[in-house]
């Protein structure tokens, strides 16, 4: 009994900061989300109505909305594998025996995550300019005519994916390379004895032994694609024609553009529900795999 007392004491502090700063801001945004809080209800709270899920009903009949949340599964579903490959990828070359200078090409590849996100997108936005970006320069050189990456709907999303995947994938990276250095080099030394190709070795070791860690990875990545923001608000502004919109984008605007901050937070809390939904599936199809 004194040992629980004891240890209900240790986490006390931690307890009340996770519920200032956590517990209660979210308990606030879901009870702002059944109301009609706006820039109105902000002069005066006289003004504000308790509108039950009148928030989330109008979002469900609205095509922003879902033209939003297209384009935020789209980044998902290519950015996300894309991310991981390209991670897992540079975690297996920095731990190939090959490689010289490790450190140097680890701290290099892992520099695009710990710099500024805005800082780094305006230099893309320059990099991808139609009329004198780099990019664009050395289509130019092999006689491709110039793209305008970023004005075109059908590039701009793909631009955005390319910049999240390179600015994001180091994190991965360092995962990655601590799970394909925890595997054991007697199972690649017994396979190489039994003949196993390398392809042999990747397929029935190296993926079998990262599966916690891929799932891991996954659920993070994910989470953090749903969030996208940041990418699209510095390089287009949610353009061209509103087709870089993301979910958290849309609550921005509906939030700080609009002051419709009760159909913002219902914005947010429908967004939850999702990365929630997506996060159990993944979970339990895992699971699933393990059993079988």
């Amino acid at each position: 009994m004194n040992t629980q007392r004891t240890a209900w004491l240790f986490l006390t502090p931690a307890l009340l900061v996770l519920a200032l700063f956590f517990l209660i801001p979210v308990l606030a945004a879901f009870a702002l989300s059944l109301t009609d809080f706006d820039l109105y209800a902000l002069a005066d709270l006289r003004n504000l109505r308790f509108v039950a899920l009148g928030n989330y009903w109008e979002l469900l009949h609205r095509p922003l909305f879902w033209s939003a949340l297209g384009h935020t599964l789209y980044f998902v579903v290519i950015g996300v594998p894309l991310s991981m490959v390209v991670s897992l990828g540079a975690a297996m070359l920095l731990n190939s025996p090959l490689a010289r200078m490790k450190p140097l090409f680890r701290t290099a590849l892992f520099a695009p995550v710990v710099t500024t996100v805005v800082a780094v997108a305006v230099i893309w936005r320059y990099l991808f300019n139609t009329k004198y970006g780099l990019a664009n320069y050395s289509l130019g050189l092999i006689g491709i005519s110039p793209v305008d990456w970023l004005g075109d709907p059908r590039w701009a999303m793909p631009t955005i994916i390319l910049f999240a995947v390179w600015k994001n994938f180091g994190y991965n990276m360092i995962i990655f390379l601590a799970g394909l250095q925890a595997i054991p080099a007697d199972l690649y030394e017994a396979a190489r004895i039994d003949g196993a190709s390398p392809w042999r070795q990747f397929r029935h070791i190296t993926l079998p032994m990262l599966a916690p860690t891929m799932l891991m990875v996954s659920i993070l990545t994910v989470s953090g694609y749903f969030q996208l923001f940041a990418e699209p608000f510095v390089m287009t502004e949610g353009g061209p024609l509103q087709s870089t919109v993301s979910v958290l984008y849309l609550m921005y605007e509906e939030g700080f553009k609009w002051w419709n901050l009760g159909s913002a937070s219902a914005v947010a809390f429908l967004l939850f529900l999702i990365m929630f939904a997506v996060t159990a599936v993944m979970l339990r199809a895992s699971r699933q795999r393990g059993e079988a």
